[in-house]
């Protein structure tokens, strides 16, 4: 009697399968450009408006002095993302399927329940960069822009397929152009800004510490690593295409740190020696206009609401996988409403719990775009150490596994992350 072959557990490849795709892959750049999407989006995701105003108020309040912290952001940024690639095309699960097949339910939880805290604050600081901006180009109000902006982009994202979607969402990032030329037009000293690269001097001010964890935690965002891993799932990228997907993750860490720098050094040019604080990147492009001219405010406006929808689509995306993989629920871009019912609701959940908050009459927008990222740090620590002891199971990622070195550099950075926090927390304490 003819036996019926056993399908593979939900989330993983065949062998069979991943070797037929290591041998379909080309190489060189056209291999590059097969598998490119997780790392790019994940990192450009990341300067949404929340960002943007951090590295605003970074470069309007302390200069060129502060652009190491960035740095140094980008370097973690791309530790952990790469992380994030090996763990999800190495297994074919997502994060917190890991964590729960590993650790149990209730750690899947717990990690779960951290990246939904997560990553709900950042809707609301997408939605509200969304209004600002808004607001900054066409006087669009809050309650017009918000719900709008909602509709567009749950729209695209739930009645289209993975391929679609994710040609839109690269496309849609090139508005990220608009940073780069409006710090060129600011005209920056770049010796200036170059010495603040290299430079780790940190004022001992509470003020500068605060934005130094807030560029932390705006540049390595949780949503974004549990973003890479199930992204690079849903791609169904395997091993035979890691080498391929860490130049994805690097190019993607680089232009993120890249378009922050511009954002920084815009502001570090125009508005630190007017001595002009701000509040939100709305505030820095208006700023800009008598200073470095309309098409630098402009730019600076349309980056905001671009950078807002590119990054309202994906964060809830990011939420969906993490809330199914924990309830063992079916996942995918590709699934439809019937056959993936928790997904698509999670998606829309997301969206329609940080459109209410932000519509609230008298919630602040600008502690909203700021403090949230305050908390990504401050849940980082949460996530990061789940990632470092996956990461370093042989009966995970077995040959692909950390190694000391690799081990001891995402140590460092946890630590980097608890002593800022713990800093921050005592000068709270103390003030």
């Amino acid at each position: 009697m003819r036996r019926t072959p056993r399908r593979p557990p939900p989330g993983r490849v065949t062998a069979h399968r991943a070797h037929r795709l290591r041998l379909a892959r080309p190489a060189g750049l056209v291999g590059v450009l097969a598998v490119l999407g997780p790392g790019l989006l994940a990192g450009l995701s990341d300067d949404d408006p929340a960002g943007i105003t951090t590295y605003s108020i970074l470069g309007a309040d302390h200069g060129y002095r502060l652009l190491w912290v960035l740095v140094l952001s980008t370097g973690a940024l791309v530790v952990f993302h790469e992380l994030a690639a090996r763990l999800g095309v190495v297994t074919g699960k997502g994060l917190v399927l890991l964590v729960r097949e590993r650790h149990g339910r209730s750690a899947a939880g717990l990690a779960v329940g951290a990246l939904v805290v997560a990553n709900v604050g950042t809707v609301c600081a997408e939605l509200a960069g969304i209004a600002i901006g808004a607001d900054l180009l066409l006087g669009t109000a809050r309650a017009v822009a918000v719900p709008v902006a909602v509709v567009v982009v749950a729209a695209l994202v739930l009645s289209s397929g993975f391929h679609r979607v994710e040609h839109v969402l690269l496309a849609l990032s090139l508005v990220f152009v608009s940073y780069v030329a409006a710090g060129i037009l600011a005209a920056p000293d770049w010796g200036a800004a170059g010495r603040g690269l290299v430079d780790p001097r940190l004022p001992a001010s509470r003020d500068a510490l605060l934005i130094a964890v807030a560029t932390l935690g705006t540049t390595l965002a949780p949503w974004g690593l549990a973003f890479m891993q199930s992204y690079a799932v849903d791609k169904k990228l395997t091993a035979g295409d890691l080498r391929f997907e860490r130049v994805d993750v690097a190019v993607g860490a680089l232009l993120t740190g890249v378009i922050g720098f511009f954002v920084v050094v815009a502001c570090a040019a125009t508005l630190h020696p007017a001595g002009i604080a701000i509040e939100d990147g709305g505030d820095a492009a208006r700023a800009l206009e008598p200073l470095a001219g309309p098409a630098a405010s402009v730019l600076f406006g349309l980056g905001i609401v671009g950078a807002g929808l590119l990054a309202l689509a994906v964060v809830p995306i990011s939420t969906a996988y993490s809330v199914c993989e924990a309830a063992g629920h079916p996942a995918g871009l590709d699934q439809r409403p019937r056959q993936a019912p928790l997904f698509h609701g999670t998606y829309l959940g997301a969206m329609v719990v940080g459109a209410g908050i932000v519509m609230l009459p008298g919630v602040p927008l600008i502690p909203v775009l700021y403090l949230t990222q305050v908390l990504n740090a401050v849940l980082l620590l949460a996530i990061l150490p789940v990632m470092v002891r996956l990461g370093r199971d042989p009966a995970v990622l077995g040959a692909h596994r950390l190694t000391r070195p690799g081990v001891a550099v995402c140590v460092a950075v946890i630590l980097a992350v608890a002593a800022s926090c713990g800093l921050l927390l005592a000068l709270g304490l103390a003030g």
